[in-house]
């Protein structure tokens, strides 16, 4: 199965789930505008993921990539305090590593972990729409989680029996609204320096294909 068509069984599941959504009508909006509203809510949602998946299986299918998900990345007591102490230069866990404790105490989900087979270089992702700036509570929980990573990407890989010679951790923020700041964060438009193939417009046609069965669905 090709990653289009991965990518398109997935949306039209969503779709599936967005029609069978209840929702009882607003008495102001009434039962048309109230459908319109209600969808387009779980819409906003549903999306975040269907990024994810997007990008997570078009760098799976190349052939220089080992790609996958991690919803139980473990983080060390030892890793958070040292992300704590670099919260205010963040830049300092760069050049920093911890060893991966499979004992962790707090767990992060890690969208998208791809390792190129021919740099060896590591990196973690965290995957978000981008669409708007979060609030300076979100932004500091984002940035001592995604520390973590940057501080614990080395030995993650190791203990996957990678050979890792370079790592990073990344906030790809899509549509380029980032709560966090360069080098940490990606855009949509950063995506073909980065990755080294045109990402971008294998995400875009998955966004089209999503609108598309969207409007459909609002339309009935």
């Amino acid at each position: 199965m090709t990653v289009s068509q991965i990518v398109r069984d997935e949306i039209d599941k969503t779709i599936e789930k967005l029609n069978s959504k209840k929702f009882d009508p607003d008495p102001i909006a009434g039962a048309m505008f109230s459908k319109i509203t209600s969808v387009m809510s779980s819409a906003y949602k549903r999306h975040g993921y269907i990024l994810e998946h997007t990008i997570l299986h078009s760098i799976m299918a190349r052939p220089e990539f080992d790609a996958w998900e991690d919803k139980d990345f473990k983080v060390s007591a030892a890793a958070d305090g040292v992300a704590t102490d670099f919260m205010k230069d963040p830049a300092q866990a760069i050049t920093s590593n911890l060893p991966y404790d499979l004992d962790g105490k707090r767990h992060l989900q890690i969208d998208m972990a791809a390792y190129n087979k021919n740099t060896k270089h590591l990196s973690l992702y965290e995957i978000k729409r981008g669409s708007g700036l979060h609030d300076a509570g979100k932004k500091r929980q984002i940035l001592r989680d995604l520390l973590c990573m940057e501080l614990l990407v080395k030995s993650y890989g190791e203990s996957k029996n990678f050979e890792v010679e370079s790592s990073r951790a990344h906030i790809i923020f899509y549509y380029g609204k980032c709560s966090i700041k360069p080098p940490y964060s990606l855009t949509a438009d950063d995506m073909l320096q980065h990755f080294g193939y045109d990402l971008k417009s294998e995400v875009e046609a998955a966004n089209e294909y999503f609108k598309v069965r969207l409007f459909d669905l609002l339309t009935v």
